[in-house]
């Protein structure tokens, strides 16, 4: 049987890691992709060494060309410029969307069937630079951030709870930024709501912190950001697609008036396999979720709006 193919542009520390993860998990054959000379050569060959002292077999190239990118089953594009501290993520739009635009065109010349997944920040933007540019269906255009945001939720929620990560079930919605919605009312643990163990006061901490995940990030590292939970988080989408496992994550996917939403990518639940996006599943929220998901929808849209001159 064909293995998949993956290609992950940009061999930072998110698409290094990804590559990682990727090799490690045996997803497919992965291809890195930099404009940086002799920066994905050198990291894919290192990390092809590891092969034989992990036990995973599995073809691993660096490139700075895109023709090596032939026929991928997914790509996942975490080019564009890292936030530094004091930085939003709204600071990085036009100049890393001008990279996103470019890559897509790049990667759709040589994989036109392919499924992307986009890392790139601001990510909403970002991904609908990705599937404005590639003229692809919205079932294969899906931005990495819920996966992410969640996976911090849950941390913290574990965390504050003392108890183990494995039973803490929750997700999040909106827009990959400070407008993101932790949605605390479909969270628990093992099943058990969450207010059993928290009190309200410390579940809305755990939403402040949530929120600014990253930033607290950036601050320590001072010179980077957070790339070990990115790259785990877009690697279990890319599993979830090359597997066919469908996996119902939260993912930032373009809504055709879902939750009254239309247009714009926004963070929500939706079930991803080898089609890509093949259902979004859509809750019965209340109306101050409706309210918070609408005002980070609105903040997506005003990103849109100054990239489109408006």
């Amino acid at each position: 049987m064909k293995r998949p193919k993956i290609t992950i542009v940009g061999a930072g520390n998110v698409g290094a890691t990804a590559a990682h993860w990727c090799a490690s998990k045996e997803l497919g054959d992965v291809v890195l992709v930099d404009i940086m000379e002799g920066i994905p050569q050198g990291k894919a060959l290192d990390l092809l060494q590891s092969g034989p002292v992990e036990g995973f077999d599995c073809r691993i190239i660096g490139s700075n060309d895109y023709a090596v990118t032939e026929n991928s089953d997914v790509v996942v594009i975490t080019a564009g410029l890292p936030r530094k501290p004091g930085m939003s993520r709204d600071d990085l739009l036009k100049t890393n969307a001008k990279i996103v635009g470019d890559v897509t065109e790049k990667v759709v010349k040589y994989s036109p069937k392919s499924t992307l997944l986009v890392v790139s920040n601001p990510l909403d933007a970002m991904a609908y630079v990705a599937k404005k540019v590639s003229g692809f269906p919205r079932n294969r255009v899906i931005g990495m951030a819920g996966v992410l945001d969640s996976a911090r939720f849950k941390t913290f929620i574990a965390e504050a709870a003392n108890v183990s990560v494995e039973d803490v079930h929750g997700f999040v919605y909106g827009g990959h930024g400070d407008t993101m919605v932790p949605m605390t009312r479909f969270c628990s643990i093992s099943g058990v709501p969450l207010e059993t163990f928290l009190s309200k006061e410390k579940i809305d901490q755990i939403v402040e912190r949530t929120k600014n995940g990253g930033i607290e990030i950036v601050n320590y590292l001072k010179a980077g950001s957070a790339y070990y939970a990115p790259s785990a988080s877009v690697v279990q989408m890319v599993e979830a697609i090359v597997r066919d496992k469908k996996r119902v994550l939260p993912c930032a996917v373009e809504l055709e008036g879902e939750y009254g939403i239309k247009g714009l990518f926004v963070g929500v639940l939706a079930k991803l396999g080898t089609n890509g996006m093949e259902q979004v599943v859509e809750l019965q929220l209340n109306d101050t979720e409706k309210t918070l998901l609408n005002k980070s929808a609105d903040a997506v849209r005003g990103l849109i709006q100054v990239l489109e001159g408006k």
